[in-house]
């Protein structure tokens, strides 16, 4: 995926996903794209692998960096999203969870073997959970050294910036990490930079605005703005599938005007995740119809990716451990067979 959403004002450089689009800092000729992530040409690729390489919107789970699941290879990701990179305590020094150096030799080898189909890998900061870097780096170029050294462990190219909670609120955090990408790209011209953030059947919140306009006011190359399609609180007990569509719908118009963005272009610089199961707000729960009901409209949109959350939740519950308490441990809360949520969101 390549950067492409920038303001209206200035220089406008628009890269759809694997397409060709401008550079920046270039008067609107076009420059070839990098190519997309490989697909798996062994034997072994599944159906909905073969059938994603026709469609414009690949599917990129979250996992776990640090353990390995049964059901990460369900759907045949095009690219895994690895949680999550946070700061050791409330120092400027990443590691996974907080607590596995970033260099881990169990974590670097989980990696290789999740690129070993073609797959390529995003290295996620931040989460709900634990303090993200900007909150405990206290300059731009350390953050930027911080957020690289987790990049150069992974070998990845590509970062995911979630941001919810206090981190989103906290103005001061919003423009130092903005600074700090900024800096990180003007050393590597090939990073793609993600923002996942909250979003509510009518859109993104103010908070969510301010951080896309921090990034233009750096000049942070944005390649897509994921929304988590989840946690909308008690009074959203309806189809989880139709709220994923109502928000993506909502937050695809002020895309449109933070960026300066055709329809299309704002469709192509999203990605939509959701909680798998059983959510961990009462009343919420995203069944395998409602996922299939997201990728359809995700394909229909040309959104640039699906997710989830998370391939470890990929799975029935054992009899007797599931309830609506249950939604970030180890299972979905739902009747399905183990992956089944994996397919249906690689169509």
């Amino acid at each position: 995926m390549q950067g492409f959403l920038k303001p209206a004002v200035g220089v406008t450089c628009l890269f759809a996903l694997a397409t060709t689009g401008c550079s920046a800092g270039s008067d609107n000729t076009s420059d070839a794209a990098s190519d997309p992530p490989k697909q798996s040409t062994t034997p072994s690729a599944s159906a909905s692998q073969e059938a994603e390489a026709t469609s414009s919107t690949s599917y990129a789970p979250y996992v776990s960096a640090t353990e390995a699941s049964d059901n990460d290879s369900a759907g045949s990701p095009t690219t895994y999203n690895l949680a999550f990179v946070i700061a050791s305590g409330s120092t400027c020094t990443p590691k996974w969870n907080g607590t596995e150096a970033v260099g881990d030799s169990a974590v670097t080898s989980r990696i290789s073997g999740l690129k070993g189909d073609g797959a390529s890998v995003r290295v996620s900061f931040g989460g709900a959970s634990g303090k993200e870097l900007a909150s405990t780096c206290d300059s731009a170029s350390a953050l930027a050294a911080a957020y690289g050294k987790a990049l150069d462990a992974a070998g990845s190219s590509e970062a995911d910036f979630d941001i919810e909670g206090d981190e989103l609120t906290d103005s001061d955090g919003v423009a130092l990490r903005s600074e700090a990408i900024a800096l990180l790209q003007k050393e590597r011209s090939d990073l793609q930079v993600t923002f996942t953030l909250p979003v509510m059947p009518s859109g993104l919140d103010s908070d969510g605005v301010a951080l896309l306009e921090s990034a233009n006011k750096y000049d942070v190359q944005v390649s897509s703005v994921n929304l988590m399609t989840m946690n909308y609180g008690e009074s959203y007990d309806g189809d989880m599938g139709d709220y994923a569509v109502t928000s993506a719908k909502a937050a695809h118009a002020q895309l449109e005007k933070v960026f300066g963005l055709s329809d299309a272009d704002a469709w192509r610089g999203m990605a939509l995740t959701s909680m798998i199961g059983v959510n961990d707000v009462d009343g919420e729960t995203l069944t395998l119809s409602d996922a299939a009901d997201v990728r359809a409209f995700a394909e229909e949109k040309e959104i640039a990716w699906v997710s989830m959350w998370s391939t470890f939740r990929d799975q029935q519950c054992e009899d007797g451990s599931a309830g609506a308490d249950d939604a970030a441990t180890d299972c979905s809360g739902v009747d399905q067979s183990a992956g089944a949520f994996g397919e249906a969101f690689a169509g």
